[in-house]
């Protein structure tokens, strides 16, 4: 018994041939989006107008009592924005005003252990141990679950370089 697998837009339910070219459409922010950015797949005459659909916004963190001591960040409009600077156009206010840094990365003081379930999978750089390879091995759906919500490259057991590096048996 064979597998055929069919690739269809998320958009419009569109089944998209294998030569078909494939846009990867990664939502990073949405009402609601509740567990992190995801991927949608889409044809390029599907996504072709998103730029002139795009607005002209103003993100900005509102740093005050509320919410805790944590900034709320807010998206507007731009030309709404622009209006509440009734002094200096915003155009200058934003050329004069002080820039922000960002906060100096501290550096930990905690290794970070890939043997646990709550890391085991993730990039980096160091030697795969064998206690993370055999729980990549076992629960590699937990694991690539893990790994989309935090919007970062998935484990392959087909991939070659994963197949070294996570000791999963050869499929060539």
């Amino acid at each position: 018994m064979g597998k055929k697998t069919i690739h269809v837009s998320d958009f419009t339910g569109t089944v998209l041939q294998q030569d078909d070219e494939v846009v990867r459409v990664v939502v990073l922010e949405h009402p609601d989006l509740v567990a992190g950015p995801v991927q949608l797949d889409a044809t390029p005459t599907e996504v072709e107008n998103i730029d002139d659909a795009a607005l002209d916004v103003a993100v900005v963190e509102i740093h005050d009592r509320h919410g805790g001591g944590e900034p709320r960040r807010v998206v507007l409009t731009a030309s709404e924005f622009d209006a509440m600077a009734t002094d200096v156009p915003m155009a200058q206010l934003l050329k004069t005003a002080e820039r922000v840094r960002p906060p100096k990365a501290r550096k930990s003081a905690e290794k970070i252990d890939y043997g646990t379930l709550e890391h085991a999978g993730k990039p980096h750089r160091g030697r795969v141990t064998e206690e993370e390879a055999r729980l990549v091995r076992e629960q590699l759906n937990e694991v690539n679950k893990r790994l989309a919500d935090a919007g970062v490259r998935q484990i392959d057991p087909a991939d070659p370089e994963h197949a070294l590096r996570y000791g999963f048996p050869d499929v060539s």
